[in-house]
């Protein structure tokens, strides 16, 4: 589920800056959905098995607009009502605006709230993701779901070469995760992946925030999809350690089935993330 379509949040390596996603306009310029809502409702209603219901992959819904329209709102109210689950993607504490539903449907059926995090560096959260909380605002958001009793996952990505792969940065993400009891961690590498359209964007932030940077990626990955860090293994060694002890879910197939798989709260079956 996507109601919006663009977003203004600035992370200067978003892949949904592609152009293989066929975006005709500025990315910054949000399209708004305006029949979401009623598809959705049909769409729910027609469902004879009850599941979980993602947003948040290609945009994050708590941008600014939907402070004004509140359309992701209205949404969750029609979960709620109709006893689906419900999980998202953000980089937003602006997702504690909707804690009360969050927690009714949690009740109900499901709800598992997943935030984003790639840097403890307060500053260069601000370089990497300019218009968005930042990670301290973040982690307190965790908190605040922790202690809500909602469900957690936090994507531990992008981590880029050369500016947030190190070994102090990992650590203190992953301690946050842990103080939060995140359920899980999602990190497919320490790594970024760059296609037409992002790339092109992401290089020039970098010769924006980080003078000479383009030209040591440009020597070191040519025009590569996948960039992975050179300190890569030794930090997905930290990560999985650092999971396996906390009793943190570190592998992506399991996480993913944790995130599609509906509770048998309602006598609902488990079933894909959309159905």
């Amino acid at each position: 589920m996507n109601l919006y379509r663009g977003c203004t949040h600035g992370c200067i390596y978003c892949d949904s800056r592609s152009t293989c996603y066929g975006m005709d306009h500025d990315f910054e310029d949000i399209e708004v959905k305006e029949n979401a809502l009623e598809l959705l409702e049909a769409a729910l209603k027609r469902k004879r098995k009850k599941c979980m219901i993602g947003t948040g992959s290609m945009t994050d819904p708590y941008i600014p607009a939907e402070l004004k329209l509140g359309n992701l709102r209205k949404a969750l109210a029609l979960l709620y009502e109709y006893g689906f689950g419900f999980t998202v993607i953000t980089k937003s504490d602006r997702v504690l605006r909707d804690l009360d539903l969050l927690q009714k449907i949690n009740e109900r059926a499901k709800c598992v709230v997943q935030m984003t995090l790639t840097t403890h560096d307060e500053d260069l959260c601000k370089k990497l993701e300019p218009n968005v909380s930042t990670t301290s605002e973040r982690f307190r958001a965790l908190l605040r779901l922790r202690d809500a009793g909602i469900p957690t996952v936090v994507w531990l990505c992008p981590i880029l070469p050369f500016i947030n792969d190190t070994e102090e940065n990992i650590s203190e993400i992953l301690d946050c995760c842990a103080e939060g009891k995140v359920r899980g961690i999602i990190c497919f590498g320490m790594g970024v992946t760059l296609r037409d359209g992002n790339r092109q964007y992401f290089y020039s932030q970098l010769d924006r925030h980080f003078p000479g940077m383009k030209e040591k990626y440009m020597r070191t990955y040519g025009t590569q999809y996948i960039l992975g860090s050179p300190n890569g293994e030794h930090l997905m060694g930290m990560f999985h350690r650092h999971c396996a002890r906390h009793g943190i879910m570190h592998e992506p197939k399991q996480i993913f089935q944790y995130l599609s798989t509906l509770d048998e709260k309602q006598g609902s079956r488990q079933l894909s993330l959309f159905g």
